[in-house]
Order: C-alpha cells, then sequence, then structure tokens
C-alpha cells in the first residue's frame, strides 16, 4: 500500500479538510508537514464541526497525529487548539499527537512584528494572517529560532532569546511597535515547557519505524501550491513550500516514502487576501459563489474572492508538485448556472501564455481566455455515483480532466464525509 500526500492544488482554501478527513479514516498516521495556524481545515462530522489549524485532521478519526519539524508552532495556539477540540470530545494525549522536536516556535515578537510590517505597508499589503508565520520561517533560516527542544534546556532559552531580542526589538523599535522584555518572554516559554514537551520526540524515528512496518502515512498540507514561496504568486505567497515535495523534509522521511500525490482543487476558484487572481468574478456570479460555497477563511474569517476554474493555474500546479491526480471538490455550488467558464490561458500585454509568469507584474496583467461550457440544472448536491450526475457536469469535469493533464480520481458533491465519488484510491498507488 503507498502512503498518501495531499495538497492544494490552487490557493488553498479548496476543502482539503474533507477530503483529508475521508483519507485519514483509512490511514494509520497523519503528519502535518508545513504552515503554522494561519491555514485551517474544517471537518464536518455528523453533527460536529470541528476547525483545526495545527493538529492533524486524523486525530478526530483516532489516528496518531505527528506535527513535523516543517511546522512553526504558536505554543499558546496549540494547547487553545487541543482544548478546544478536546471540549468536543476528541482524546489529545501523548499517545495520539507527537510534535518534532526540531520544529521551531513561533513567540510574541513574531505576530507584532509581522502586524507592523503590513501596517507600514498600507496599500502594498501582502494580506498576511497577522499570526507572525513568515518572521518565525525567517528565524529559522537565520539560525536563531527557538525550537521545541530548547524548551527543556532553560540556559540554551536564555541565551537565545538575548540575540532573538536584538534583532526582534530593533526592528519592532523601528516600526514604531513596542519592544518585549526577557524576562517576562522567558516566564512565559518556561510555564508553557511542559505541555508541550509532554508531546515532543524526534519523530523521524517514528515514522522510519512506520514506514518499516508497511503502516499508511497520509500527509497533510496547508495552503496550496500557487502560495509556495518559490512556485506561487511571489510576494503573495506563503512563507514555506507547499507542494508535495517538502512533505519529506518537513516530517524527516525520505522522498520515496511520500507515495502518490493527490491535489485538491475546488470546482471553481477562490482566494483569500491579495495578490493576482486572473479568473476573479466581481459580478453577481461570484457573490453567488461566495454565499452559495460558504467562502469564508476558516482562521481569518475573510470572504474569500471567488472566480471561475483556471485550469491554466491548475495545470502549472500539477507539474510543478507533481500532481498524480485531483480530488474535484464543490461540483455542487455550480448546479443551476447556465453556463460555465474554464480559464485554459492568459491574455498579457497582446501575448498569449498557458501559465502564469514569475513577474508580479506581468501576473497583475494576466487577463483570462475562457472556453465557455453548457451548465446544468438538475441537482449533484449528495450525488455518489457517476450515474447521480447529470450529463454536462460529467462533461465538465472531464474537461477540467484534459486541460490539467491529470485525471479527476476523486469528486466531493457537498460537506459530508461520504459524499464523496471515488475513481481510484489514492493509498492503492
Amino acid at each position: 500500500m503507498a502512503n498518501v500526500a495531499v495538497i492544494g492544488a490552487q490557493w488553498g482554501d479548496e476543502g482539503k479538510g474533507k477530503v483529508v478527513d475521508w483519507l485519514a479514516s483509512r490511514a494509520d498516521i497523519v503528519v502535518r508537514f508545513q504552515g503554522g495556524h494561519n491555514a485551517g481545515h474544517t471537518l464536518v462530522v455528523g453533527n460536529e464541526t470541528y476547525k483545526l489549524s495545527l493538529l492533524p485532521s486524523g486525530l478526530v478519526r483516532g489516528k496518531l497525529g505527528i506535527i513535523g519539524n516543517g511546522v512553526v508552532i504558536d505554543p499558546e495556539a496549540l494547547l487553545a487548539e487541543i482544548a478546544r477540540i478536546e471540549s468536543q470530545g476528541v482524546r489529545v494525549s501523548p499517545e495520539t499527537l507527537r510534535i518534532a522536536e526540531n520544529a521551531v516556535l513561533i513567540l510574541p515578537m513574531h505576530p507584532a512584528l509581522d502586524r507592523a510590517r503590513e501596517a507600514a505597508r498600507g496599500e502594498r499589503r501582502i494580506g498576511t494572517t497577522g499570526r507572525g508565520i513568515g518572521p518565525a520561517y525567517e528565524d529559522k533560516v537565520a539560525r536563531r529560532a527557538i525550537r521545541v527542544a530548547d524548551l527543556a534546556e532553560p540556559a540554551t532559552l536564555a541565551s537565545k532569546l538575548d540575540e532573538l531580542l536584538l534583532h526582534h526589538n530593533t526592528l519592532l523599535a523601528g516600526l514604531g511597535a513596542a519592544p518585549f522584555e526577557k524576562e517576562t518572554v522567558l516566564r512565559d516559554l518556561l510555564a508553557l515547557a511542559p505541555p508541550i514537551l509532554r508531546y515532543a520526540e524526534p519523530v523521524w524515528l517514528r515514522l522510519d519505524e512506520a514506514r518499516r512496518a508497511g503502516r499508511r502515512i497520509l500527509f497533510e498540507g496547508a495552503q496550496a501550491v500557487m502560495l509556495d514561496v518559490d512556485h506561487g504568486t511571489y510576494p503573495f505567497v506563503t512563507s514555506s513550500n507547499t507542494v508535495a515535495a517538502q512533505a519529506a523534509a518537513g516530517a524527516g522521511i525520505g522522498p520515496s516514502a511520500i507515495g502518490t500525490v493527490l491535489g485538491i482543487a475546488k470546482a471553481y476558484c477562490t482566494r483569500v487576501g491579495a495578490g493576482p487572481f486572473p479568473s476573479e468574478l466581481t459580478d453577481e456570479i461570484g457573490r453567488m459563489l461566495g454565499d452559495r460555497g460558504n467562502e469564508f477563511g476558516t482562521v481569518t474569517g475573510r470572504r474569500r474572492r471567488c472566480g471561475w476554474f483556471d485550469a491554466a493555474l491548475v495545470r502549472q500546479a500539477v507539474k510543478v508538485a507533481g500532481i498524480q491526480g485531483l480530488a474535484l471538490t464543490k461540483l455542487d455550488v455550480l448546479d443551476g448556472l447556465p453556463e460555465l467558464k474554464i480559464c485554459v490561458a492568459y491574455r498579457i500585454r497582446g501575448e498569449i501564455f498557458h501559465h502564469l509568469p514569475a513577474g508580479p507584474e506581468a501576473q497583475a496583467a494576466a487577463t483570462p481566455i475562457y472556453e465557455t461550457l453548457e451548465g446544468w440544472q438538475a441537482s449533484t448536491r449528495g450525488a455518489r455515483s457517476w450515474v447521480d450526475l447529470p450529463a454536462p457536469a460529467v462533461k465538465y469535469v472531464r474537461r477540467i480532466e484534459e486541460l490539467v493533464e491529470a485525471p479527476v480520481t476523486l469528486l466531493s458533491t457537498s460537506p459530508e464525509r461520504d459524499d464523496t465519488i471515488l475513481m481510484r484510491d489514492p493509498f492503492e498507488g
């Protein structure tokens, strides 16, 4: 049996939560491998709705969850999230959750710097969540970060804080923000150490043992390919690599163990925050997609921008991230539209492009070239078989497969976990 890596194939918020939850029921271990609490997955299980940001989705199904070294962890946010889902009846203990001892921590100065920078950018702001993800990754690559293992060494913690605060307080002062006191930060971290360290371990060892034992591992990505810090619409991206290759580095396992790469895409397209969005709709159809699709960010609560499905964008994600199959979500949101459009290419300054260039001016200038398809009046909501779908809906899905050059292996027709049409089991490789 193969392992599976699940990543977003657009700009995030594609409905990964439901798909990961569905796959987690068949996995033994679920691993988060990048990002922080700036991304969220919403799971609907019966009458209960779970909103997760740091915790792997498999916890809701009683599976072992692992937070890998590629994740940046706000310890207070993590403990609050644990308390919240425990109040909903989910048991979280060192038997069900493990955290990489070499994962980087988000400290109070990180969101403070994040927000101060966004305020200073004014109209040029990127649209970050202000939760300190970017500054924490900056500290990681600058080799001054405080990691989970450092919580077990008070002397190391105190020494590292000297360098960290020298850097951050200087930046905060330049941006007109208040500095942080070492004694306060150190006291708070030492108080957080015991409840965090009970989950800490070298998770790479556990994953190696699981791989050797043939256990099924599900790697759960956050955000999406077009928010990748290298391959996305830079600078309007997240601060980590979101492609499937990061699953290996961010979990501590060899790339050959990643297995099948499943990309998640909506049957239309959405984006939260600033940045280019060639197929965006600002008309009544765009508003309808937002209302019908309940398009509000799990973490930010901000209304998502909505538009037609962008096949050129998803094809780019397929090639960059090695996506072997697509899970297409929210097909039912398109019910009742007389016609549908798919973006097949872009026109940029009179020239036709079949991918989104790297330059921000070119990205901003991209206008969509559309192909129009017939819509359908019959409802697809809750469909669990191809025969339950109207013919134009089947034709729409098949055309997406042709344009993005990847098969649709799973089709979701409502938020309910079992309203899913499976063409090929990702765990079968």
